[in-house]
């Protein structure tokens, strides 16, 4: 099969992973959406009560496995999908993907899965590190208050009741984490195309998108 790969990078809550989820149901691509795997690795260290601070402490990776079926994230052979949407989690993900050793281990995961036909993977350094020759890349950004509205809705169809100006603060936080820890920063790749997806609905960031991907493939000019 041949290989054909599209990275999507951007901020949280740009929706990315909603946007490559569908777009890889669509297409008949694989969905591969790196941010769930360093939650993965964050759930990990919080079950094995390590140390987060302490970089030598997450070397369980050695024997970990970590993998991606169908679009849902497992640890080992355990279906991880909700657990890794936990509170603790979510707040100590930027942590526990700011050490190099984490990173490490887990590109070169992705970078092992990325050359498996045809591949749609989304995060903060899929364009610049994991796939930096990637046929398509896309950068998605979105007003830090729209992107806040978003996860609102999210939580409340959980039944979870969170105001507005705490994600906004949230967010604008682990935007700062994101883009000035030291072991690849989001950022965006210099071909990159940006998306600003503030004005506009999933179904229109998808077709744009979807668009964008015919073209690298020369199906459409």
């Amino acid at each position: 099969m041949a290989v054909f790969q599209v990275a999507i990078d951007g901020p949280a809550g740009s929706g990315k992973s909603t946007i490559s989820k569908i777009i890889a149901h669509r297409l008949g691509m694989t969905h591969i959406d790196t941010g769930a795997m360093y939650r993965a690795v964050t759930l990990l260290a919080i079950e094995n009560k390590i140390d987060l601070n302490d970089e030598a402490s997450y070397r369980f990776l050695e024997s970990a496995k970590i993998s991606y079926h169908k679009d849902h994230i497992y640890i080992d052979d355990r279906l991880v999908e909700a657990d890794i949407r936990g509170k603790l989690v979510t707040e100590n993900v930027s942590l526990v993907s700011s050490f190099p050793y984490v990173r490490k281990k887990l590109v070169e995961i992705q970078k092992e899965v990325a050359q498996k036909g045809e591949i749609i993977m989304d995060g903060r350094d899929i364009g610049t590190v994991v796939m930096p020759n990637a046929n398509l890349k896309i950068f998605l950004v979105a007003d830090v208050l729209e992107r806040a509205k978003r996860r609102q809705q999210e939580k409340i169809k959980k039944g979870h009741d969170v105001h507005l100006d705490k994600l906004v603060e949230e967010i604008m936080i682990r935007d700062q984490k994101d883009s000035t820890r030291k072991e690849s920063p989001l950022r965006k790749a210099e071909d990159a195309i940006v998306i600003d997806t503030t004005a506009l609905s999933i179904e229109q960031t998808v077709e744009k998108i979807i668009e964008l991907i015919k073209k690298a493939k020369g199906e459409i000019k």
